[in-house]
């Protein structure tokens, strides 16, 4: 009988933290780009998971429609199913277009428990690429209503969001290996956005990157960087 006590003391010691451990564990909302998938954002997500994060990576179809629609039809409720299932801040982590609609869903008041955010390669203050090609058709139909809504205008739907209202760091890219769209873009870029146009009024911190925009969030320094935001608030400047 001593024994059998011991026995379920021993049980209850070894499996009580790590039950605490998951009950505190944070969950962090993955989202991806214009034109891409929820698996372009698995390597990161697997990088965030292999750290103590529950992951939630979500996907949208990116080509089909507005961001207004995107944000308020296809990617907050997904959001919420998430936050259904935990208590406490709600992290992100964006691709491209996906910083946006995180912004826009902030904005409208339907993320109050967003934590800390890290965008990377964001469109903040539009592309110079859309300013130019949103005309064509091609451009249209790879990119649909929402790519057209990325431009640098006054008008255009990062430009009307404000600043950020929550701990927000921004990983920009520096190199390209699409010279035709970076012949449209002034000032270093990424290929697809300019460096200029990922900062935004209110981040915590900004990291550039020698890495290309469809890669950013599949590369080693941007995975360790981005967790180090998660846990920080900053990024760690120390080993660039």
């Amino acid at each position: 009988m001593l024994k059998c006590h011991f026995a379920l003391v021993a049980l209850a010691l070894i499996f009580t933290p790590m039950v605490s451990a998951q009950a505190e564990a944070a969950s962090v909302v993955t989202l991806h780009g214009l034109a891409r998938s929820a698996q372009s954002m698995e390597r990161m997500g697997e990088s965030l998971q292999s750290q103590g994060y529950r992951l939630c990576n979500i996907g949208y179809p990116s080509r089909h429609h507005s961001i207004e629609v995107l944000a308020t039809d296809h990617v907050l409720p997904q959001i919420e199913a998430c936050l259904a299932q935990q208590s406490g801040p709600l992290h992100f982590v964006t691709h491209s277009l996906g910083g946006i609609i995180v912004r826009m869903l902030a904005a409208r008041g339907h993320l109050p428990e967003i934590g800390r955010v890290v965008m990377l390669g964001p469109p903040n203050n539009g592309s110079e690429v859309v300013d130019k090609l949103a005309g064509l058709a091609p451009f249209r139909w790879l990119n649909g209503p929402a790519g057209s809504q990325l431009g640098t205008t006054e008008q255009s739907v990062p430009k009307q969001l404000g600043p950020a209202q929550f701990e927000l760091g921004v990983i920009a890219g520096s190199s390209s290996i699409n010279w035709l769209l970076s012949m449209l873009i002034p000032g270093d870029d990424d290929g697809k956005v300019s460096l200029a146009s990922t900062r935004l009024e209110g981040m915590r911190d900004h990291l550039i990157v020698p890495v290309s925009h469809p890669f950013l969030m599949k590369n080693r320094t941007v995975m360790d960087q981005t967790a180090h935001f998660l846990r920080h608030g900053q990024f760690n400047h120390a080993t660039r």
